[in-house]
């Protein structure tokens, strides 16, 4: 069974509700279809009612099972203008402004997300958004965290017929929100990712903190700040498995990892790799996606309060209904 099966799987232990705020587009109707016809979710869609059954009448898209929700009509929507304007007030968001906000399918889905009353469990948008456009309505409704000092991104990488990592699984981080972490936030990165690796695939996180030297090989700014990051990770969480700096290839092959890191904990045998920045992050993950055949699934976010996970616009629907299950798993874990 495969990472996303397994995932399927154990959503499936305890049926949580996902919102689809991006109903108008035909991969998330298509999507929606697969998870009612595997039974691990409950879907909400938001958006003109009409217009999608219309839209999935025309694709042969099954939905029945599927609540949809118009902004407008529904008789939620005066109490999530208040919710918002309370929220936001202080901010400077005005009622009219907050009466504008609830009408967009992507505010109104966060703050079904941020409503105890409602069984909305969690949201999964950015097929057509940016991820500034999922993410900022998230910390605006649904803030941080508590435990979690920075929210940040991360895809788990699924890559086929792959002996490295656990057996072919991978968390990368960050590769979609935090463009140039400092010292305190690449390690708040790798301990976020560490246990997401722990929640979602079960296994014992061995964290690399990446870059282009391996124990001083080279020396500069950069690589100082993942040798600094590194010392503070092992200070605040010392019975976690880490190591840095490290290139790629002493990260994740033994036989390289015995010459470049002996001695290391995590060398060759690395799973979780911390990226040093948002452009080798970004750029590491499309390689893998694209050049080995990977299977991507994210940007994901941790740190929010409620589950919510972005999407990559050039996802497909599938990749939607992975993210769906990752989302469901989640939040069975919310507290």
């Amino acid at each position: 069974m495969n990472f996303i099966q397994n995932i399927k799987q154990r959503a499936k232990k305890d049926i949580k509700t996902i919102i689809l705020p991006e109903a108008e587009d035909i991969r998330t109707l298509k999507a929606a279809e697969i998870v009612l016809n595997e039974k691990y979710a409950n879907i909400i869609l938001i958006g003109n009612k009409k217009e999608i059954q219309q839209k999935a009448e025309n694709n042969n898209i099954k939905l029945e099972g599927t609540e949809i929700i118009e902004p407008q009509t529904s008789p939620n929507y005066e109490k999530y203008v208040q919710l918002l304007y309370e929220l936001r007030k202080n901010k400077g968001m005005t009622i009219e402004q907050a009466r504008e906000k609830v009408l967009d399918p992507v505010y109104f889905g966060m703050l079904m997300v941020k409503d105890e009353e409602t069984k909305a469990d969690g949201l999964v948008s950015g097929a057509i958004h940016s991820t500034a456009d999922t993410l900022r309505p998230a910390l605006q409704i649904l803030k941080t965290s508590p435990d979690t000092k920075l929210v940040s991104a991360f895809f788990v990488m699924v890559i086929p017929d792959c002996k490295y990592g656990e057996n072919g699984t991978f968390i990368f981080g960050d590769c979609g929100l935090n463009s140039n972490p400092n010292v305190e936030e690449l390690s708040e990165i790798a301990i976020s990712s560490s246990k997401s690796f722990k929640q979602l695939v079960g296994e014992e996180p061995k964290v690399a903190m990446l870059s282009y030297s391996t124990y001083g090989s080279a020396k500069s700014e950069l690589t100082n700040k993942v040798i600094q990051a590194t010392k503070l990770l092992k200070e605040k969480e010392p019975q976690l498995k880490a190591d840095g700096e490290l290139q790629l290839d002493a990260a994740i092959i033994p036989e390289i990892a015995k010459s470049k890191a002996p001695g290391s904990n995590v060398a060759g045998n690395a799973n979780v790799l911390i990226f040093p920045n948002l452009d080798a992050g970004n750029i590491g993950y499309k390689l893998v996606q694209r050049l080995a055949k990977a299977e991507a699934y994210g940007p994901l976010c941790q740190g929010i309060s409620k589950p919510v996970n972005d999407l990559s616009r050039g996802c497909s629907y599938t990749d939607i209904a992975g993210v769906v299950a990752i989302t469901a798993v989640q939040a069975q874990n919310y507290k």
